[in-house]
């Protein structure tokens, strides 16, 4: 038996667990894959502890993907982001598949974001892979509550493009300013659905991408639906990072459509 799973915390809301068995059980492979609760505290704990029991790979959310990097050797672009949810858990050695699951969504919704002006909300590890990935390609602004951590990203973004921090208590100042908003905090995730992550003006002749996928219609989407913008939908970037872990820990790719059809299901038989 192959041991994989996902540490996090909190981690209930996690699609990845049913999304991976089921590939596993589509592909005969003898494996399975396990939702783990790691409080900040227990992080350097889980790591070493799923390496003597022998785990293949983990995958890493909220909020262990920056500090995770203490216990694990970043490689590639993990190492330029400075954070990682991919672990190669025998090797220690740890990858970033959210910047590219992030490239392919947009480009799996035809969002042309080449020369556009990209507002990314929060400066977490998914804000941070978001923000490498599209540096050079798009102009962006980061807003984020914590001004010391929105302007650490900014700066280190800077280095390959063009980037810019905005204060969060004035955000709505950019109305008109921007052609994309990513939102890259977990305001609208299951247990966070009471605020949204921008003032409701601000979603307006926009793409709206919000990197939440549970549930797959959240705060965010509805209301950029409703006012006729363009929404790209988080569920998809899980699958698509997940099938870039997935491939860094058996090396070939999973079938995707099994992979977004098990996270729809989960997501639409969730209470």
């Amino acid at each position: 038996m192959i041991y994989l799973g996902v540490i996090g915390h909190p981690i209930g809301h996690s699609a990845s667990p049913i999304m991976h068995n089921t590939v596993f059980r589509k592909l005969g492979m003898d494996a399975i894959y396990l939702p783990f609760d790691v409080k900040p505290e227990e992080l350097r704990d889980a790591i070493f502890g799923a390496k003597a029991l022998g785990f293949k790979g983990l995958n890493v959310t909220i909020p262990h993907k920056e500090e995770v990097t203490k216990y694990v050797k970043p490689l590639g672009l993990a190492e330029k982001i400075g954070a990682v949810n991919t672990i190669d858990v025998q090797s220690l050695e740890g990858y970033n598949t959210d910047a590219v699951g992030a490239l392919r969504t947009l480009e799996y919704y035809n969002v042309d974001y080449e020369g556009k002006v990209v507002l990314i909300v929060g400066a977490g590890g998914v804000a941070r892979a978001i923000a490498f990935a599209l540096a050079g390609r798009s102009t962006l602004i980061v807003t984020n509550r914590t001004q010391s951590r929105g302007l650490n990203l900014v700066e280190d973004v800077r280095k390959y493009g063009d980037c810019l921090f905005y204060p969060y208590e004035k955000v709505d100042e950019l109305k008109g300013k921007f052609d994309i908003i990513v939102n890259c905090t977990p305001l609208g995730m299951r247990g966070f659905e009471e605020k949204l992550p921008v003032p409701e003006s601000l979603i307006e002749n926009v793409t709206v991408f919000d990197t939440v996928y549970n549930p797959i219609e959240t705060p965010l989407i509805k209301i950029a639906k409703r006012r006729g913008c363009r929404v790209v939908y988080g569920l998809d970037m899980l699958v698509y990072q997940g099938a870039e872990s997935f491939k860094v820990w058996f090396g070939f790719d999973p079938p995707i459509q099994v992979m977004r059809d098990a996270v729809i299901n989960f997501l639409r038989s969730s209470p």
